[in-house]
């Protein structure tokens, strides 16, 4: 059975999924969470498409998100954030994924490692081709 639903997860592919928890607290649009082509959830923070934001983050898992005209987030691009940030390297990320469309950062912080982090990127990939 366990087999069955793992399969359906992975053809539903990487999708937001909102927390019910936070769904009456007027933050709620501070948290979200992302599940990843395997059916793990990571639970995210939402921040502004901005460029002291990003610079401020390390250590992490980034995820450029859009939002159709229902709401519904979608992925535009992805990339780990190392210990040290390049301004460079960041602005032209940023530059380019405004350009597609994205509005939105969602940073997932709970991965201790960097192998970890490589792992929830993987998962967060609907197209291992789509890498930055």
């Amino acid at each position: 059975m366990r087999d069955l639903r793992n399969d359906r997860m992975r053809r539903a592919g990487v999708r937001e999924e909102r927390l019910r928890a936070t769904a009456g607290l007027r933050s709620s649009s501070t948290l979200s969470s992302w599940r990843g082509l395997s059916g793990r959830r990571y639970i995210v923070g939402v921040h502004p498409l901005d460029l002291k934001e990003l610079l401020e983050v390390t250590d992490a898992v980034i995820l450029a998100v859009s939002r159709d005209e229902g709401g519904t987030g979608h992925v535009v691009d992805s990339v780990l954030a190392g210990p040290e940030p390049s301004t460079e390297t960041r602005t032209r990320w940023l530059e380019r994924v405004q350009e597609r469309g994205a509005s939105e950062l969602h940073i997932h912080r709970l991965a201790d490692t960097e192998a970890r982090r490589r792992e929830i990127l993987a998962d967060l990939r609907e197209n291992a081709d789509h890498a930055s």
